[in-house]
């Protein structure tokens, strides 16, 4: 009765160490393998001398075949007769494949490459093709892989654990590329369930949610000269304006159907190269169960989402934009998690990704959890998660998404919901600790590889580096500045002379860290309007003040980033099941401001003096910022050879003749952009190209010009001398 009982918990899948029962084992003089096949009507064990059928031992589907010493071969063959006849080598056959220094590096949080040795991994073994699976759960009882190619049978793969690491292993024999799978585990308590791969590169499209086995990368790169300049540059003295782009939605086909990435890569790239845009920005492209979240719900933290297709077709899209002299930058959400039951919510039935401690463990405002940053093995993954971006795909950057959430452990929640850090304060040690430790890893492993934090408080030093006490950013989100600025775009000019700080406050702090101006998705969703319905006044008010906020943004010190429609002000808010208004363009104002937006981002590339000194009080001084009362704002800004560029807006519909505004020097000066001018849709309204400044002080200038000032417009001037 024992030994039935034992079977039977072998074959209900309750035995937790399978190695130990199935595979060859010795026994007295000779060998024994056992097979567990439910359904299977005979087992075969075939080898250079023959065949031996092997002995039924449960009526289920457990067999033994037995060996003299002699005639044992490891590299046996099985066959299995019954409703589906296979053949092949057996699995329980194999050593442990996971070396011993993987499983050392694991534990101590320091494998830097978990996606090229953990998952799911195509590989020969002793002269046979298969699959390697591995997967972390070090508090379940039992683990087993399941897929197309077992059936999804809970029974039949149970893996071999690893107790010092806490993994779990098995190379399967002929499963190959395209396979699905997941993982069965069963938890302390009996209680089993189905897991996606943490780790998996690949899955199916949603609702589905398994993951593909992927093979040895194939896919031949023609990206060599981007690479090779992108080390050679430093963002923080380069011009950066980004376009953020949702996938989806940025164009689809005439019947609704998602483009691919190749479909992508033949009609985006060309839009954001003739637009002059010199990086994109994908909203999460990580896999994501829910559509609406628009990825930042992310589940598969290792792979690109499969509903424009294949990981290839990503990396065809990355090279596309990096051959067209692009760069790419990926959000990337390791500030909370979705609670999916097959995902990595209380993965092995413990706390496994999360912190124990709800307080601490979920996030209350967004129904997440929160990442134990104080775990190696949680650091590790998501530390590895962003080098495989950059090691795989070739991404030049990061945006780091919900910072603030990271840092605060008070973030969103009330008195009570709450516990202080081993200090008392409110700080959450542990994620400042893994930024800082994230940020020295990838300095070291990709040096040229950019971040961006989506920060919106005053935590000092985001984009100072670690060695000098910072969190290790090479920019932060200026969300001040935005705040500022579209409030006092939605006033009515009439008020504006009382809200002149809203323009003028920012320069306070816009040294302080190095800045990201952002002009983003999440200012045209929820109700907020679109930047075209956020401007006061009628439709060629709104257009009119479009064309001004981007020279405004395209002058004001920082890098730049627009969301997609922006650049030729959609109406509508963004709506991620639909596409873009692409049709409002054949209206003459959207066109016009298509155009001021090409060829402000020409112009900002030209002139070195809107970008070289982004971050330094050198590299801007006022002209005049005092001028409440007409709510006209003028600046200079500098390169580092002293060149200028000056900017001058005048934020009401009122025409400002006999200006007279201060210059750094005398003679002529180009007006070499003006955002009012007809070409754009505007009034034709401004100076003729050219203004001429005379040797007279003003301003606190030793040279000044009288200029027109068009309603509603910016003017930029260079020197004509610097032409």
């Amino acid at each position: 009765m024992e030994l039935d009982h034992a079977l039977w918990r072998l074959f209900q899948g309750y035995e937790e160490d399978a190695f130990a029962r199935l595979g060859p084992h010795r026994r007295g003089d000779g060998y024994v393998v056992s097979v567990l096949w439910p359904g299977a009507s005979a087992v075969v064990l075939v080898d250079d001398r023959g065949e031996i059928e092997g002995r039924r031992l449960y009526r289920g589907g457990i067999f033994e075949i037995v060996l003299d010493a002699e005639r044992f071969d490891p590299r046996y063959r099985l066959r299995i007769e019954g409703p589906c006849r296979w053949e092949g080598r057996d699995p329980y056959s194999f050593w442990p494949q996971l070396g011993e220094l993987d499983r050392h590096l694991f534990a101590e949080g320091r494998h830097r490459r978990l996606d090229e040795v953990f998952g799911a991994q195509v590989r020969d073994v002793d002269g046979c093709r298969g699959t390697l699976f591995s997967l972390w759960a070090p508090n379940a009882r039992r683990v087993a892989v399941v897929g197309d190619f077992n059936g999804w049978d809970e029974r039949r793969h149970p893996l071999r654990f690893h107790p010092g690491c806490g993994l779990w292993e098995i190379f399967l024999p002929g499963v190959a590329e395209g396979a699905l799978y997941k993982f069965s585990l069963t938890e302390q308590d009996g209680s089993r369930r189905l897991r996606t791969d943490p780790l998996g590169r690949f899955f199916e499209q949603p609702p589905g949610n398994a993951a593909i086995v992927v093979g040895p990368p194939s896919y031949v790169w023609g990206d060599g000269d981007w690479m090779d300049r992108r080390r050679k540059s430093d963002a923080a003295s380069r011009p950066l304006a980004i376009y953020e782009i949702h996938l989806g939605s940025w164009k689809r086909h005439f019947d609704g159907r998602l483009y691919s990435y190749g479909d992508l890569a033949r009609t985006l790239v060309p839009y954001v190269r003739e637009m002059g845009f010199t990086h994109v920005e994908f909203l999460p492209p990580a896999e994501h169960p829910f559509y609406g979240s628009w990825g930042y719900l992310t589940t598969g933290y290792f792979a690109p989402t499969s509903r424009y297709g294949d990981p290839d077709g990503f990396k065809e899209l990355v090279d596309a934009f990096h051959r067209a002299g692009i760069g790419v930058l990926v959000d990337w959400v390791p500030a909370h998690f979705p609670k999916d039951d097959w995902g990595l919510a209380r993965f092995d039935g413990t706390a496994l990704y999360e912190h124990d401690d709800p307080r601490r463990g979920e996030q209350p405002q967004w129904g997440t959890k929160i990442f134990n940053y104080g775990r190696n093995e949680v650091r590790n993954f998501l530390v590895a998660s962003a080098l495989c971006w950059c090691r795989r795909y070739h991404v030049d950057g990061f945006r780091v998404d919900a910072v603030a959430s990271m840092l605060y452990l008070d973030y969103s929640r009330e008195m009570g919901q709450w516990t202080p850090n081993r200090y008392g304060g409110r700080e959450n040690l542990e994620a400042v600790d893994f930024l800082r430790h994230f940020h020295d890893v990838l300095s070291e492993e990709f040096p040229d590889v950019f971040t961006v934090a989506e920060e919106s408080t005053a935590w000092p030093g985001v984009s100072r580096p670690t060695s000098l006490g910072g969190l290790g950013f090479t920019f932060k989100w200026n969300m001040g500045w935005m705040h500022d600025v579209l409030t006092y775009f939605g006033l009515d000019p009439l008020y504006r002379s009382y809200r002149h700080e809203n323009l003028t406050f920012g320069l306070l702090y816009a040294f302080s860290e190095r800045y990201v101006l952002p002009l983003s998705h999440d200012e045209v969703v929820h109700l907020k309007g679109s930047l075209w319905r956020r401007m006061a006044g009628d439709g060629w008010r709104k257009a009119a003040q479009m064309r001004l906020l981007l020279a405004f943004m395209t002058a004001y010190p920082g890098k730049k980033l627009l969301f997609m429609g922006g650049e030729f002000g959609q109406e509508g808010e963004w709506n991620h099941d639909g596409e873009l208004d692409w049709p409002s363009l054949q209206n003459p104002l959207h066109e016009g401001i298509r155009l001021c937006c090409r060829d402000l981002l020409s112009l900002y590339g030209e002139e070195k003096a809107l970008w070289e000194q982004d971050h330094v009080w050198a590299g801007f001084s006022w002209i005049d910022c005092e001028d409440r009362s007409q709510s006209v704002l003028s600046w200079v800004r500098s390169d580092g050879e002293g060149h200028p560029v000056v900017f001058v807006g005048n934020f009401t519909p009122e025409i400002r003749r006999g200006y007279r505004m201060g210059l750094p020097t005398g003679g002529p000066w180009k007006e070499r952009f003006n955002s009012d001018a007809a070409w754009y849709g505007g009034s034709s309204v401004g100076n003729l190209g050219r203004v001429e400044a005379e040797d007279r002080p003003f301003h606190g200038r030793s040279a000044s010009a009288v200029l027109t000032l068009p309603p509603l417009g910016g003017l930029i001037l260079t020197p004509e001398s610097s032409e």
